[in-house]
């Protein structure tokens, strides 16, 4: 693969020569990671199925990401997502999304190979750190080499690893059960795990601790609709592809596919709370207060040898599929939104380089917060990574709303919107979930940040624009939905 890899074109986007099918697999283990194995049986495990409320509104988000983003994508931006911001709203816009992008791609990275080295070092009894360091070093370097091609090429095989431990680990819950699949299944339905939580709709309930049902579908639309409109991890995707048709059908298959093994891994949680209250079977302190453990430990303790290195390389291969990827992704906006805006007159070859050591240096940085998290860790993981991905939203979402479908929407407002966002973000995390009291403070649950961002941004940026318009300066022909067919 690094062989082959000679141009900029041919690192980050394959030249568009990658079929359809290849594009959905790609899709789908890119977000199916680690976080999906070890998180998503936790959070059924200790609480319910919450989580699918988060995906739930995925069906309705790529209808309107096939029909019209991605031929959209496809004929406005070369490589990067972040050049149409440029073009809409200049330079500014372009890198308060990207800087944004690097923040938030960082930080699940690091929260992957957290999740993975959780279930690693569980099963084998290696020291976590190690199994980081290991798993870091490893997919950094053939991600480097590779590029993209070489990245959904292994996707592709990763993916249906990871689908068929799943399906093993499901199968071994039954077969171990001490009354069969009624038994456990009996259970959990009586204890409420294949419940999705408290239903309240009503203002007070945005202040209560655990967010109830409405939220967390508003929450899960709108980072639904984050990842795959406004990420560049999701969009490379669809520039890969060969034809428009091919990567629309690869967009609908990827999302279609995630749905099912979603609610496979909460399905398994829910199944393993039944299991654990059979007679005679038993957790260790450990493991209760730690539901992310839940499904290592029983791969380990319940498997036969053999098999507990099939379910491990599932995991690894999780974990290694949206790393790869997100890597790349990092590499392709650190190579086109900065190095190549900063040295505009260096060679493609040059860019090429930097491109491989940006993987290296993301590699560094994401092992680095991994590191760090694995200081403590109490609360699910699941419930840590849904908060801090509101937070760090930032209103991208609303920025691209205000430039794909207002034509009034124009730099001043764009930029006036941003700054309003910052200090809207900055006051509600300072007094919020960092709880410093500044007489007037933001009480409401967390995820709430990631809806208000989006409206703040929006509101403001459009109010701007309205009352000081800019005429005849900004040609947005080609780049609102109002205008993509005069384009064409």
């Amino acid at each position: 693969m690094t062989r082959r890899r000679k141009t900029t074109s041919e690192y980050f986007i394959a030249d568009r020569k990658i079929p359809g099918w290849a594009v959905a697999f790609s899709l789908m283990a890119t977000m199916i990671s680690s976080v999906t194995f070890v998180a998503h049986p936790g959070a059924a495990f200790s609480r319910n199925m919450w989580p699918l409320l988060t995906v739930a509104a995925l069906p309705v988000v790529f209808v309107f990401i096939g029909l019209v983003i991605v031929p959209f994508y496809r004929r406005v931006v070369r490589m990067s997502v972040y050049e149409y911001m440029d073009k809409r709203f200049g330079t500014g816009a372009r890198v308060y999304t990207s800087a944004g992008f690097i923040i938030i791609r960082m930080w699940d990275l690091g929260f992957t190979l957290y999740t993975t080295a959780i279930a690693a070092s569980v099963m084998s009894g290696w020291d976590i750190r190690y199994v980081l360091l290991g798993l870091a070093v490893y997919t950094t370097l053939y991600t480097m080499l590779g590029g993209i091609e070489g990245v959904i090429w292994t996707d592709v095989v990763q993916g249906f690893v990871l689908i068929g431990g799943g399906l093993l680990v499901l199968a071994l819950i039954f077969v171990r059960a001490e009354g069969g699949a009624a038994s456990i299944l009996s259970e959990a339905y009586r204890a409420g795990k294949f419940g999705i939580g408290e239903t309240e709709f009503s203002f007070r309930s945005m202040y209560r601790e655990m967010p109830t049902a409405w939220i967390l579908f508003l929450a899960g639309g709108i980072a639904m609709a984050r990842n795959y409109v406004t990420e560049q991890n999701m969009v490379q995707r669809y520039l890969v592809a060969r034809t428009d048709r091919e990567a629309k059908r690869g967009a609908f298959a990827g999302a279609l596919i995630c749905i099912p093994i979603w609610l496979l891994f909460m399905f398994i949680g829910a199944c393993l709370y039944g299991f654990y209250r059979s007679p005679g079977v038993q957790l260790p302190a450990d493991v209760v207060g730690r539901p992310d453990n839940i499904l290592p430990y029983f791969v380990v303790t319940q498997m036969p040898a053999g098999l507990v290195g099939v379910i491990l390389a599932a995991i690894l291969a999780a974990a290694q599929s949206s790393i790869s990827a997100d890597l790349n992704s990092v590499s392709t906006v650190a190579t086109n939104d900065y190095f190549a805006r900063l040295f505009p007159k260096s060679s493609d070859r040059a860019r090429l380089r930097f491109g491989r050591f940006a993987v290296l240096l993301g590699g560094a940085v994401c092992a680095s917060i991994a590191m760090l998290l694995t200081i403590g860790r109490s609360r699910a993981a699941m419930e840590i990574g849904v908060t801090l991905g509101g937070i760090l939203a930032g209103g991208v979402l609303g920025l691209f709303a205000l430039a794909f479908f207002t034509r009034r929407g124009n730099r001043l407002g764009a930029n006036v919107g941003i700054a309003s966002c910052l200090l809207f973000t900055t006051w509600a995390t300072v007094t919020g979930p960092l709880r410093i009291d500044l007489g007037i403070n933001f009480g409401m649950n967390p995820i709430m940040l990631g809806l208000f961002t989006q409206v703040i941004l929006f509101a403001v940026g459009y109010a701007i624009s309205v009352v000081w318009p800019v005429v005849g300066k900004e040609d947005v022909t080609g780049l609102t939905v109002w205008s993509m067919r005069s384009a064409d």
